[in-house]
């Protein structure tokens, strides 16, 4: 169906929707970095902007993500411009025989042989909270509106956090 799509003779029929990439701290479940974008489409393009925002809320020490992100940039982006000295992020083969070809995947190839993604359940439980105290569902039908309210819905999660706390 993929190529038949590809190929005009059935149209596509994949609506798009508001997606949030969410940088989590893990220790209290603040988002300190958000970017809402459109769906589907691939995650690793809205990881520098979200650690950028991450690494000026506070000073990560070590970076969690899933496959979806691994891409020598976003290790090097990391390490290089954002001072984080670790990033774990599971390796995605590629179908590639051999280690990776970039320096920071092939260091966590050499150092870490064996990493499996444990700790997949830390962001997802985030995600969760989130989603239980402010549902799933957006009330705007705009584009740009939907992206303002995952914004906004960011931030009263944040306060909300911030106000059991106090």
């Amino acid at each position: 169906m993929h190529f038949q799509r590809r190929c005009g003779r059935i149209a596509a029929t994949h609506a798009a929707w508001p997606k949030l990439t969410a940088v989590f701290h893990t220790a209290s479940q603040l988002i300190v970095g958000a970017v809402a974008s459109r769906g589907p489409s691939q995650d690793s393009p809205d990881f520098p902007a979200a650690m950028r925002q991450a690494a000026a809320n506070l000073q990560p020490r070590r970076v969690l993500a899933d496959k979806g992100y691994d891409a020598e940039h976003n290790h090097a982006l990391c390490r290089q411009e954002l001072g984080i000295r670790s990033t774990v992020i599971p390796l995605n083969p590629r179908n590639a025989p051999g280690p990776p070809k970039g320096h920071y995947r092939r260091m966590m190839h050499d150092r870490f042989p064996n990493l499996q993604y444990r700790h997949r359940a830390q962001a997802e439980s985030g995600f969760s909270r989130h989603k239980r105290r402010l549902g799933s569902a957006l009330t705007a039908r705009q584009e740009p509106n939907q992206f303002t309210e995952l914004l906004i819905r960011t931030l009263t999660h944040n306060v909300m956090i911030l106000a059991a706390v106090a």
